[in-house]
């Protein structure tokens, strides 16, 4: 066991030896347990963050970590150059579960949309007939798909993208829930796909009007083009439905999935698609060294088979509703607006006598519930799937606690 250590040593050393590319809440976590954290010192936390939804199943569930304890001793890694016996049926059940032909496993959520990317420019040359290196992706101003070269060159916010040029071609912006937009690119021949998540998340739970996904779905199947839903974020669950499209019955040509994937226990990822899209790209074409090993399989068909088995869509559909009809009943004039669906959740914050949002983050988390803000004014709440109802209630008068101690 490693030698246990406060919380103000784990900050300085993280500060002395760490890049300081993140700028996290001054809590220092040691453990978790379902929809708890606690930290070095002991104090429990509500998480209301999951990781950026990555925890979905709760912390340490018994079922996804016995799957990795079993393989983690029996074989962890052969690389792709061999087959293993855990990926095969792997991918038979993670296709069937989301009905496709076929899936390609990545680690990150960024690596699996730069091969839908890759993909989808396969696709277009090899099928559709656009010109060698003439083909163009569709894109939602304010999206967020990771922090590669190429995905930041389609970002539209600067903390992302500035002083990391030069940027990727091939890539044209349209307005976020604007199919009229959305039409207007479509009418070039070279267009090949559109990239969209079902929900903003990162740009702080923007949730598009009613109908929004099942006309751009329509407008891109009329041109020929893909439709490419990256949901790293509202898949498996989070919103009430298994993936997001679900609730407007749309069927993605290409599903991007990480994070709760793996229930947050190992990084893992996965792009799906059917034989007419993925068998484009041919052995040697793309492909990971970690992608696809044993225990990357074996963790995330558990964690697939809780969100089933624990009915965690119906859980975060029902917990939804209470919780932004709650967050709608706190009067507060720093509560300027509460969106969302299923449990990822957002409060705008309006500053109030030089207090925002990260300082209502800071209170929260005295009061033991733990949440970050998002582009100085939001603040995202998604905790784990599995949060009772009582303990979404109990975390929830917390939260207004701490909105009404400004």
């Amino acid at each position: 066991m490693a030698e246990k250590i406060t919380s103000q040593q784990a900050i300085e050393l993280e500060e002395r030896y760490g890049a300081h590319n993140y700028h996290p809440l001054p809590v220092v976590l040691s453990k978790g347990e379902g929809a708890k954290v606690w930290d070095a010192e002991g104090k429990e936390y509500f998480d209301f963050l999951s990781a950026y939804s990555a925890v979905n199943q709760g912390h340490c569930h018994p079922k996804i970590i016995g799957a990795l304890k079993e393989q983690a001793e029996t074989l962890t890694l052969t690389s792709r150059a061999f087959f293993n016996d855990a990926l095969g049926p792997y991918e038979k059940y993670v296709t069937e579960f989301f009905g496709y032909d076929k899936v390609l496993p990545m680690n990150s959520g960024a690596e699996a949309d730069e091969t839908a990317i890759k993909l989808c420019r396969k696709w277009a040359y090899e099928k559709k007939g656009v010109p060698e290196n003439k083909a163009k992706i569709i894109v939602a101003e304010n999206n967020f798909h990771g922090r590669t070269v190429t995905i930041i060159s389609m970002s539209s916010d600067p903390d992302s993208y500035k002083g990391y040029g030069p940027y990727t071609p091939g890539f044209v912006t349209v307005p976020y829930n604007d199919t009229e937009a959305l039409a207007k690119e479509l009418e070039d021949p070279n267009v090949a796909g559109f990239l969209v998540e079902p929900i903003q998340g990162e740009a702080g739970v923007m949730v598009p009007d009613d109908g929004y996904l099942k006309k751009a779905y329509e407008l891109c199947k009329a041109k020929n083009v893909l439709f490419i839903a990256d949901e790293v974020q509202t898949g498996i669950a989070r919103t009430g439905k298994l993936l997001a499209c679900d609730h407007e019955d749309v069927r993605p040509d290409v599903l991007i999935l990480g994070k709760a994937i793996s229930g947050g226990v190992y990084p893992i990822s996965a792009v799906l698609a059917d034989d007419d899209i993925m068998l484009t790209i041919k052995p040697g074409e793309h492909g990971s060294t970690f992608g696809g090993n044993p225990v990357a399989a074996r963790v995330a068909t558990a964690a697939l088979e809780v969100v089933r088995e624990e009915k965690l869509a119906d859980r975060a559909e029902y917990l939804g509703k209470i919780f932004r009809e709650e967050m709608k009943k706190i009067d507060h004039e720093m509560i300027d607006l509460v969106r969302g669906k299923g449990l990822l959740n957002a409060i705008v914050i309006k500053p109030k006598n030089g207090f925002e949002a990260w300082d209502v983050c800071v209170k929260m988390a005295e009061f033991g519930v733990l949440a970050k803000p998002t582009h100085g004014d939001i603040i995202r709440f998604a905790p784990p799937l599995i949060i009772s109802e009582e303990d979404l209630r109990e975390a929830i008068s917390r939260i207004k606690k701490a909105i009404m101690s400004f």
